[in-house]
């Protein structure tokens, strides 16, 4: 069995119809590991009535808890839906900025197959570096995923660059293309500027997602497009998360490009049919 890793925020979105357990590492870890892996989330709670929720559902849902307990609240991120896209409002001085390594998380590092990671988490130092600690520890053929995940003002290109030099997996979105272009003065199409990355970076695989427009993957010898499938969203909360989890699941399972491709596109779309970031996947989509 594959230990896919999950390491940065873990929060309460605090939804209009109440809370719901959230955090692109924590969706991601979720979903990996219904799909078949041992997923695993690294983070931290606080000594709260929220954070030993948390505990208890990450334990509840057969996820490895690798959650350091600290002083700090337990982190809440306020949502507003506008046409099922949600807007985040993400609290600060809370308890995944002061992420520590539990024996446990040295544990899954040691022999973690794959590791996604953000800039959101990295906008405290202490969580930063812990961040940074974590991917020098895992094997020399964990794949290596940033999905960049820009929220509000929590990122600098000094965090993007030096995550980036880190990884061999980038995902990035249509929107923040955009900031990462003027960023880093790149010119060119969308689809020029991700193959400039890929050269400049040495990645074996980027992921532009567009929303409903599509999704492109790219490596240094090929590249596949898929049109988004028209569904009843109900919201898009963890469909990225989704997305990168199922794409990540097809590369250590050796699928061809296109075939991990339509299946990421395919329980992404699933999610989006459903309320929330983590609805329970078919069976058809888990690798055995």
């Amino acid at each position: 069995m594959y230990t896919v890793i999950g390491i940065g925020e873990i929060l309460w979105d605090l939804l209009p119809e109440g809370k719901i357990l959230g955090g692109a590492p924590a969706n991601f870890a979720y979903h990996a590991m219904q799909l078949g892996a041992e997923g695993v989330v690294i983070s931290a709670i606080g000594d709260d009535d929220l954070g030993k929720e948390i505990t208890r559902i990450i334990e509840q849902e057969n996820v490895v808890n690798g959650l350091y307990v600290t002083k700090k609240p337990t982190g809440t991120v306020g949502v507003q839906l506008n046409n099922g896209i949600p807007n985040y409002t993400i609290y600060e001085d809370v308890a995944w900025d002061n992420i520590e390594l539990t024996e446990i998380a040295k544990e899954k590092l040691a022999k973690a197959d794959a590791i996604c990671y953000g800039s959101l988490a990295q906008r405290n130092e202490v969580s930063c570096k812990t961040i940074w600690k974590a991917l020098e520890m895992v094997p020399e053929t964990c794949l290596k995923v940033f999905d960049i995940n820009l929220r509000q003002h929590f990122y600098s290109k000094d965090i993007i660059g030096k995550s980036l030099q880190f990884a061999n997996v980038f995902k990035i979105n249509e929107e923040e293309i955009v900031v990462f272009k003027d960023m880093f003065g790149m010119e060119g199409t969308e689809e020029e500027i991700c193959q400039q990355i890929v050269h400049n970076y040495d990645l074996t695989l980027l992921t532009l997602t567009k929303g409903s427009e599509g999704s492109l993957l790219i490596t240094k010898n090929e590249q596949s497009f898929i049109v988004t499938p028209k569904v009843e969203v109900a919201d898009t909360i963890g469909a990225g998360d989704s997305f990168t989890a199922t794409m990540i699941m097809g590369i250590l399972n050796k699928q061809p490009l296109k075939v991990l491709h339509q299946k990421a596109v395919d329980v992404s779309a699933f999610v989006c049919t459903n309320s929330g970031a983590t609805p329970i996947l078919p069976d058809e989509f888990k690798y055995q």
